[in-house]
């Protein structure tokens, strides 16, 4: 471990670019410690004291940070994906998008000799394999435990929340300006002064808070599906029951072109259904089943599909730019005669031609899948199974593995 003098008490860690995955640093004092770009991937950090330390672009993927310090640190631009922050005291922390114009202004060395040109390097290696808003590196939180944190007056301004749990937080005065919370529990937290303009709410759970005192300007909120009409309702109702029933009851839902954006559909059942060119944009899908849907040509950006299951799905030509598909089943589907019994053969899912800029596919399983033409650009392929995939003008130039 690298020591930094000059500080105020003594001597502050430099662990700046650091690799400590699987670390047990918990009950440390790593106060106004450096690290800046550090992989502390499934590290435990329980109950140490971070505060004030630069946590600038830090991979803390699936980390145990439960009742940490981190009160006033810099965040920006980080990976927090499934991390454990229960109980942990984010008070006036920074996570908001890391920005490229703030790292390359700061090139000379700071007071401690350490140079601040870190920051530009590790917003080098990110590259484009991350999300991005106007201002930078977005702060990825996606699947978060943020129980009961306190988060008050924490800067969360175009970070993606996506499926996080902040249920019970404190986030008086937090900034969740343009946040992604699409999927997110924000139940029984406290919101008095939160900040929440042009936010995504779409599928975020509010039970048991009072949104009086918070501001919501331009916040996009859930389609209830009595708004879209009495025929979506009823196609998606007896498209359920022509599923369970097993095509004796109900019938198949047609609902090509049909505007289903920023509706919430989690858990849903539309396996086989025909949603050609409809408008998914913004829609909560997370756990929805789509086995052998026909999606080609539908407008799916910005939805939230973690953990669906979209086994042989038509995605020819679909619009999934900064789509979140982590862990989505991707994957041949079992084609089964109509007693259920397997065939012995399968049908592979179909993403030809389809615009995955951007897109999240961290441990997705893409198998056999069609990916001819497609453009996977900025993609995040993180853990993703491409097992006998077709990649034929396939465009990959500048996809990477994230810090990996």
């Amino acid at each position: 471990m690298r020591w930094v003098t000059g500080q105020p008490g003594g001597v502050r860690a430099n662990l700046a670019l650091a690799d400590l995955e699987g670390a047990d640093l918990a009950n440390r004092d790593l106060r106004a410690a450096r690290l800046v770009g550090a992989r502390l991937v499934k590290c435990r950090l329980h109950c140490t004291n971070l505060a004030g330390a630069d946590l600038f672009c830090v991979d803390l993927y699936e980390a145990d940070i439960t009742r940490a310090n981190l009160s006033q640190t810099d965040l920006r631009g980080a990976r927090l994906r499934a991390a454990d922050f229960t109980e942990a005291n984010l008070r006036g922390a920074d996570l908001s998008a890391g920005s490229t114009a703030a790292s390359k202004a700061a090139l000379r060395p700071d007071r401690d000799g350490v140079h601040a040109e870190l920051r530009t390097m590790v917003l080098e290696r990110v590259g484009p394999a991350t999300a991005r808003s106007a201002r930078g590196v977005c702060t990825d939180m996606t699947g978060t435990v943020l129980r009961k944190a306190v988060l008050t007056e924490a800067d969360l301004s175009d970070s993606i929340l996506q499926n996080a749990d902040l249920s019970g937080a404190v986030l008086l005065n937090a900034n969740l300006s343009n946040a992604r919370l699409n999927g997110a529990n924000l139940s029984g937290a406290t919101l008095t002064g939160a900040v929440f303009r042009d936010a995504d709410l779409v599928g975020t759970r509010l039970a048991d808070v009072d949104l009086a005192q918070a501001d919501l300007a331009g916040a996009r909120m859930t389609r209830p599906i009595d708004a879209m009409g009495s025929e979506i309702q009823r196609a998606i109702f007896d498209h359920e029951r022509w599923i369970e029933s097993g095509g004796q009851r109900g019938e198949r839902a047609e609902l090509d072109g049909a505007d289903l954006s920023r509706a919430d559909l989690r858990g849903v059942n539309l396996s086989a259904a025909s949603l050609r060119g409809a408008n998914l944009a913004g829609v909560a899908l997370g756990g929805a089943r789509l086995m052998m849907a026909d999606l080609s040509g539908a407008n799916l950006e910005e939805a939230n599909l973690i953990g669906a299951d979209l086994a042989g799905a038509n995605l020819s030509y679909a619009r999934l730019e900064g789509c979140d598909l982590t862990a989505v089943h991707l994957g041949p589907a079992e084609i089964r005669d109509p007693s259920g019994k397997s065939t012995g053969r399968s049908w592979a899912a179909n993403l030809m031609g389809a615009n995955l800029t951007r897109a999240f596919l961290t441990g997705t399983c893409l198998v056999q899948a069609n990916l001819s033409d497609a453009n996977l650009e900025g993609a995040d392929l993180e853990g993703a199974d491409l097992a006998g995939a077709k990649l034929l003008r396939t465009q990959l130039s500048g996809t990477g593995v994230r810090r990996r």
